[in-house]
């Protein structure tokens, strides 16, 4: 059976942050993911988790600045200095965490950019990454994202991120699979699921969902999620599936579609 773990940044919304891993752990949740831990202190967020029982999984590396809709910038020319230092920053808030999974956003590229240049500052970054990752035991991941919620973004197709895995050849860089961008970018989301499991290199250590096209609770919209499931489970796939969605209403008032998952643990 998968294991989910909540999606704080936009799950629970009704609660100040600080407050929303009890929230989760009330529901039933083992485990929280969100965007960003820099608003608090590493040691708050240790506190937080270790007072709701719960395990952190996932969280991502400083994206530049947010607020004015930068989304990453690993692939940014002339960044370079400071995505280190804010790979290194995700580095010492892992480590507090006991968090296992930094994934690396590549930002947003304009058509005017010489996307070869991009790409190859992106691996560059992405290289040291995984290599300075390793060193804590930790692995780095990338992430296609659809170009309806993010125009302009640099990774959008799967098949694009394996190749970027498999051309930088490490064991701890590997891939972030979202259903609900793979569903709006390309579909045959079984497919390229179980195949990405198969890989070596590149292969998908972290999965999230959200129904689509809505973003909302998995029940709703196009997919069989129930399905899904029994196909990771099919598969053997221990890892973490994060609920990266937007409630339509409270977020445990939605919640029955995962109540008969959560029986059977």
């Amino acid at each position: 059976m998968p294991q989910f773990a909540a999606n704080l940044s936009m799950m629970y919304q009704e609660y100040p942050f600080l407050q929303r891993f009890a929230a989760a752990a009330q529901d039933g949740f083992k485990a929280v993911e969100y965007l960003f831990p820099y608003e608090f202190s590493a040691q708050e967020l240790r506190d937080a988790l270790d007072a709701a029982g719960l395990q952190q999984v996932l969280f991502n590396a400083p994206p530049g600045d947010w607020a004015a809709g930068e989304r990453g910038i690993a692939a940014l020319p002339g960044r370079e200095a400071e995505f280190r230092l804010g790979f290194d920053q995700a580095l010492s808030y892992a480590e507090v965490l006991g968090n296992p999974y930094i994934h690396v956003m590549a930002g947003i590229v304009d058509a005017q950019q010489d996307h070869e240049r991009c790409r190859a500052v992106y691996q560059r970054n992405l290289a040291y990454a995984a290599l300075h990752a390793a060193r804590h035991e930790k692995i780095v991941l990338i992430e296609p994202i659809n170009t309806r919620d993010m125009p302009g973004y640099f990774l959008n197709m799967q098949e694009d991120a394996q190749q970027i895995c498999h051309e930088i050849g490490v064991e701890n860089l590997q891939l972030q699979f979202d259903i609900y961008h793979c569903q709006i970018m390309q579909g045959d989301v079984t497919t390229r699921m179980l195949e990405g499991l198969r890989r070596q290199e590149g292969q998908i250590a972290h999965i999230q969902i959200a129904g689509v096209p809505g973003r909302q609770e998995p029940s709703l919209g196009e997919l069989n999620y129930p399905y899904l499931f029994a196909q990771l489970d099919a598969a053997g796939y221990a890892g973490w599936v994060g609920c990266e969605y937007r409630p339509a209403a409270g977020t445990s008032a939605g919640l029955d579609w995962l109540r008969p998952y959560l029986k059977r643990d």
